[in-house]
């Protein structure tokens, strides 16, 4: 046998999708939109499974609160910006990409004490950005998400089947392991 279990989890964020390109002949509006910068309320739900139930659980799903927490710590009202944007330079214009601090969980963001002396507003500015080393599609939020959930799981030996991440309630994408 085998048991699912899964939890969702909501969280505000923006991006840019730079890489957008659309087919006249499919797309009724030819404005490629998500080349602006914009903004999303993401519902990300997370797909555990596994052959062995342990205290009759898959896991407790308290075993899951870590993952809020990084959706929460890290990109919850944040901008999520892909390092090889064109408007990187534009939009981080203090920071060349090799002074941003790297993270475990395949993120970065900029080192505030670089702008320790700007003023307050610049400073927000700058602590509000994600950066990420992919185009931040659903396709890729869901693939990073599931990345991050597989690797802090199989700590409990249980496996994350499936990450569904919608940016919208009407677009979204899935992954599955």
């Amino acid at each position: 046998m085998t048991w699912k279990i899964s939890k969702s989890f909501d969280f505000c964020y923006g991006h840019r999708v730079w890489s957008q390109e659309l087919n006249p002949e499919f797309s009724l509006d030819p404005c490629l939109k998500c080349r602006h910068l914009h903004g999303h309320q993401g519902k990300v739900i997370l797909y555990i499974e596994s052959t062995k139930l342990k205290n009759g659980m898959v896991t407790d799903f308290n075993h899951l609160n870590w993952f809020k927490a990084f959706l929460d710590d890290v990109l919850d009202h944040k901008f999520i910006i892909d390092i090889n944007d064109p408007l990187f330079e534009t939009l981080l214009p203090h920071y060349d990409k090799k002074e941003l601090l790297e993270f475990e969980d395949g993120y970065k963001l900029p080192d505030l004490t670089k702008i320790k002396d700007e003023p307050q507003h610049i400073k927000e500015m700058y602590e509000s950005y994600v950066v990420v080393e992919f185009i931040p599609t659903s396709e890729n939020l869901s693939t990073w998400f599931l990345q991050i959930a597989q690797k802090k799981m199989k700590k409990l030996d249980v496996k994350v089947s499936s990450i569904e991440f919608a940016e919208s309630p009407k677009s979204i994408s899935q992954v599955y392991a």
